[in-house]
């Protein structure tokens, strides 16, 4: 019964209704009613909402990697990024209402705040690794926290960007990775020092971008 044809259905059922409802407010009846399957289809399918979510995010992840394409020989890490966030952007556009609408729903709930976070550094994980930057070891991890944080401050950017051409996502873009590859610089130069030292987790974070950013970007 879960056929993948149903859980696109699925998803695109839940994403309509949180066009216009909190999260609460979503029913798993009005998700079956919306993308016209019955409870045991979508029970198939899905456990639950947060399921759906995280199917969400694992398909906006993959038609950000299958579009990928091959770059210059000179392209930096920083390029590379760049581009496969924009087509994330691309990919994330037709549920912008969706996704703000989410976002709102998070900032009053916790538990969608966490759920969010941990799907979008499961996310951000995939964009770094498309973007041919390692993220093994603690020095990866780090970055993979750094680039959660940095996409969530770009991602309010693009919710209010109105312009075709996201001028104002790709400029906001721009300047949070050069700020962030400067930061990775570092990181690698502490990592080179320390050798085999073991390093405090602190020492990498303390200086990641941005303060006060949210993580329930999608």
């Amino acid at each position: 019964m879960a056929t993948d044809r149903n859980r696109k259905k699925i998803i695109d059922a839940f994403m309509s209704l949180a066009e216009t409802r909190d999260f609460e407010e979503i029913s798993l009846v009005a998700i079956a009613e919306e993308a016209k399957v019955d409870l045991a289809t979508l029970r198939d399918a899905y456990d639950g909402k947060l399921a759906i979510l995280a199917d969400f995010f694992r398909r906006i992840d993959m038609a950000v990697l299958k579009g990928e394409e091959e770059g210059a020989a000179d392209e930096t890490p920083r390029d590379r990024l760049f581009d496969v966030v924009m087509r994330r952007f691309d990919a994330l556009a037709p549920y912008k209402g969706a996704l703000a609408s989410l976002r709102h729903s998070a900032r009053r709930d916790p538990f969608l705040t966490l759920a969010l976070a941990r799907l979008s550094s499961v996310s951000q994980n995939w964009m770094l690794t498309g973007a041919g930057i390692d993220t093994s070891g603690i020095v990866g991890l780090a970055k993979v926290k750094g680039m959660v944080l940095t996409y969530a401050k770009v991602f309010r950017t693009w919710l209010k960007d109105d312009d075709p051409g996201l001028a104002r996502t790709m400029s906001a873009l721009d300047k949070e990775l050069r700020r962030g590859e400067k930061v990775v610089s570092r990181l690698d130069r502490v990592s080179r020092r320390c050798g085999r030292r073991p390093v405090r987790h602190d020492d990498h974070l303390k200086d990641f971008p941005p303060e006060g950013a949210d993580a329930t970007a999608a």
